[in-house]
């Protein structure tokens, strides 16, 4: 098959290269005469920057449109309750399959083992996760989920106001079911979101033909910042992530598919789109409108997919939930020579699997990382240890998180008989975005 240059796919690929030769160069050029970064890195992480703001702008309309859209949409469904206690099962099952697959590698590998006394760069995260925050957190403080932060520097205060995507979620859930209980008079309200959600879908569209651009600056911004200093250091725990991840997604998932009677290729085919994506976007809500038309042409049942797949992608995380908590839970344990005993596993799957939502399908897994810790009594500045490494990390991570959101739709359609088989057994479509 002839390599089609005009792809999305093709684009993304090239611009993910030319960042790796962009941030080695910039690597070599070293900092600027005061110290400073130099013209290129600067010019690199303006860049992503932009990028990345440009996607956390469209997520909280996005967020909210799509979930009180998405449990709207389970009026127009047959057996409703059936099918979402089914997802929410399905996301529980590879959730537990996941951080199953992490203990395992985590254990054997011991990635924190004799790093201890290394100069690794040590700092605290920007942001905490304890039970007791987490229950707090989602309660709203006010109807719009903004929270204000303020920073004092130099003597001078300065405020900024944010949007809590988890208490956005939890608005969107509860606005969402008010829908169905009031029935009919919703219409006009609804009618409302579904063209909002239309409108940020366009939005977005417009911000993901960005991607190639966005990865080359996100990516040679990382190689420029880090150079490869921080994966040596880090390099076992580097390749137990990744390991990790290939396990779930080329050997639970297939294995899955198969045992449901579905061939894994015509899936990862028409899956790719939304897997690569999530990959350098590191946004599994900003992957959210591509996801869901593969899903579509997966051949899942549209009405479920618009159910199945906006919920997912704020709270189904493989990657950044299951599999990355549990490694680096050992690998801190083991870089501060703290012993972990069986119940310190067992509460490991339990955050795994029930606190996958402090994700809130964004970028990184930081949060969820120290809801762990906590929960373990391990010490919080170990999530300080792998800021470093975190943005090449959660490439991988998102990638592994898409692709077991189109998954578990999958899955559950073709369980529930509301899988058009002959679609997707078919020629895959190429995807754009």
């Amino acid at each position: 098959m002839a390599l089609n240059f005009r792809s999305f796919g093709f684009q993304v690929l090239v611009g993910m290269v030319v960042g790796l030769l962009l941030g080695l160069v910039a690597r070599q050029m070293g900092v600027g005469p005061d110290g400073d970064l130099n013209w290129l890195a600067t010019a690199l992480k303006t860049t992503g920057s932009i990028f990345v703001s440009l996607l956390k702008a469209v997520v909280p309309p996005l967020v909210f449109a799509a979930i009180v859209a998405s449990i709207a949409n389970l009026r127009a469904l047959d057996n409703a309750a059936r099918l979402a206690g089914q997802t929410l099962l399905w996301f529980a099952i590879t959730s537990l399959i996941a951080v199953s697959i992490g203990l395992a590698i985590g254990l054997l590998l011991e990635p924190g083992a004799g790093l201890r006394g290394t100069a690794l760069a040590v700092g605290k995260p920007d942001s905490y996760g304890g039970w007791l925050d987490f229950l707090k957190g989602l309660v709203p403080g006010n109807s719009l989920a903004l929270t204000g932060s303020t920073s004092i520097t130099d003597g001078a205060a300065t405020t900024s106001l944010s949007f809590n995507i988890l208490q956005l979620l939890v608005i969107s859930i509860v606005v969402g079911l008010a829908t169905l209980k009031v029935g009919d008079k919703a219409d006009p309200f609804l009618a409302f979101v579904r063209s909002l959600l239309a409108v940020v879908r366009a939005i977005l569209g417009w911000i993901i033909r960005l991607t190639p651009i966005g990865s080359a600056a996100l990516i040679g911004t990382a190689i420029a910042t880090y150079g490869w200093s921080a994966l040596a250091q880090l390099g076992v725990f580097t390749a137990a992530i990744y390991l990790g991840l290939a396990l779930v997604l080329l050997v639970v998932y297939p294995a899955l598919l198969l045992a449901n009677g579905l061939r894994p290729g015509p899936f990862f085919a028409k899956a790719w789109p939304a897997i690569q994506l999530g990959f350098v976007s590191r946004s599994s809500v900003g992957t959210l409108p591509v996801t869901e038309t593969v899903t579509e042409r997966m051949g899942v049942d549209k009405g479920y997919a618009a159910f199945a797949i906006p919920l997912a992608s704020t709270t189904k995380m493989d990657g950044c939930a299951s599999i990355y908590p549990a490694l680096a839970a050992i690998f801190v344990a083991g870089f501060y020579g703290i012993p972990l005993h069986f119940i310190d596993y067992v509460l490991i799957v339990f955050v795994s699997v029930l606190g996958s939502a402090a994700t809130a399908g964004l970028t990184g897994a930081i949060v969820m990382l120290t809801l762990t810790l906590s929960t373990l009594g391990l010490p919080l500045e170990g999530a300080g240890l792998l800021l470093a490494i975190d943005p090449i990390l959660d490439m991988g991570r998102t990638a592994v998180n898409v692709a077991g959101q189109v998954l578990v739709a999958t899955l559950v359609a073709k369980r529930e008989g509301i899988l058009d088989e002959a679609a997707y057994d078919g020629k895959a479509t190429p995807v754009t975005a």
